[in-house]
């Protein structure tokens, strides 16, 4: 019955095909929404339901829904072995609602089908024996220390695409990324997932990788919040790439973390005037690797009114140095993101 424009009224009439010899039901993409999954629900509760396969693939069912089913599956465990539900939104909650049921000795079900794409479910079944858990239950994902192993970058995008995956946070750094893998976290950010923050510290990723982070950034549909890109290997022309793009669709990122890089000549300020842009989100930039330097430097724009990384000349004459410890000074200048040739 797939496809034939079912609505919840519709699912009212099945009742009579629930008590009957009926093994197998496809309502996929029928608009049954959440009030049409309760009726199937009521009628998955009977202890004469026989129905041993449901499809309810593209229906708009939501985390109610997805509720709903489980507490019918819950009361009545012994028949139900197989539920698509793939192309639906669980909500915080759906998925672990019916994952549950899985370990539940009580019940029959064997296969609960939530993901869309065969890649979605090849990564989602690497991950989950890399991690012993299913990604689909986390908020965050820490593939850090080149955990992503022989994973293929288009399956693991294909998985954070997903409405099922509710990760928030993806940690990648120490991976092997290139700028292909790049392309591909791209396409991620570009899509509508509510992911909040990407760490891609320690790859060498290049002002080629990073500009096609850009072209995701770019992307009205993007809500990433935090970007660390520390020890990337980018260059002036890759903070130039940022700062683009980042005016160009000023309302999400609000921490860039660029530690370790080297920002050329302009590179700081092409990103600091950002700061100043009343329509940017921007608040915090991270330029300097060690704290000692980060202190020298708040330390010094206080005393001059202005970042000592803006200036090829630093004048300190007249004891302006005052309390800050020399170490910390020197931690500053020997920061590549200090463009100082006088001081």
């Amino acid at each position: 019955l797939k496809c034939i424009s079912i609505t919840d009224e519709g699912c009212a009439a099945l009742a009579s095909a629930f008590h009957s010899n009926l093994r197998e039901l496809d309502l996929s993409r029928n608009q049954i929404g959440d009030s049409g999954v309760t009726e199937i629900s009521s009628l998955l509760r009977n202890s004469q339901c026989k129905l041993q396969i449901l499809r309810l693939s593209d229906c708009s069912i939501t985390e109610e829904g997805y509720k709903a089913l489980a507490s019918a599956l819950r009361s009545n465990p012994s028949h139900l072995i197989e539920l698509d539900l793939t192309g639906n939104d669980p909500g915080q909650s759906g998925v672990k609602e019916l994952s549950d049921l899985l370990q539940d000795g009580l019940c029959s079900l064997k296969t609960i089908r939530f993901l869309k794409s065969p890649a979605a479910e090849e990564a989602c079944e690497y991950l989950t024996g890399v991690l012993g858990k299913s990604p689909l239950l986390l908020k965050e994902l820490d593939l850090s220390g080149d955990k992503l192993g022989d994973l293929d970058g288009e399956k693991l995008s294909a998985l954070l695409m997903d409405s099922h995956s509710k990760l928030e946070k993806i940690m990648l750094n120490n991976c092997k990324l290139t700028e292909k893998s790049c392309s591909v976290l791209a396409t991620v950010l570009s899509s509508k997932t509510i992911l909040k923050e990407m760490n891609l510290n320690n790859s060498r990723l290049l002002d080629s990788g990073v500009k096609e982070i850009c072209e995701g950034l770019k992307n009205p549909v993007c809500e990433l919040k935090i970007l660390k890109l520390s020890d990337c290997s980018i260059t002036e022309e890759g903070y130039k790439a940022l700062a683009s793009a980042l005016r160009s669709n000023p309302s999400h990122l609000i921490e860039l973390d660029l530690t370790g890089n080297d920002p050329g000549q302009s590179g700081v300020k092409e990103l600091n005037d950002l700061l100043q842009d009343e329509l940017c989100s921007l608040k915090t930039i991270r330029f300097l690797k060690s704290p000692a330097a980060e202190e020298a430097c708040e330390y010094l724009t206080g005393v001059l009114g202005k970042s000592p990384l803006l200036l090829k000349e630093l004048d300190l004459s007249g004891d302006k140095l005052g309390d800050l410890d020399g170490e910390k000074l020197s931690a500053l200048l020997m920061d590549s993101h200090s463009k100082l040739e006088k001081i």
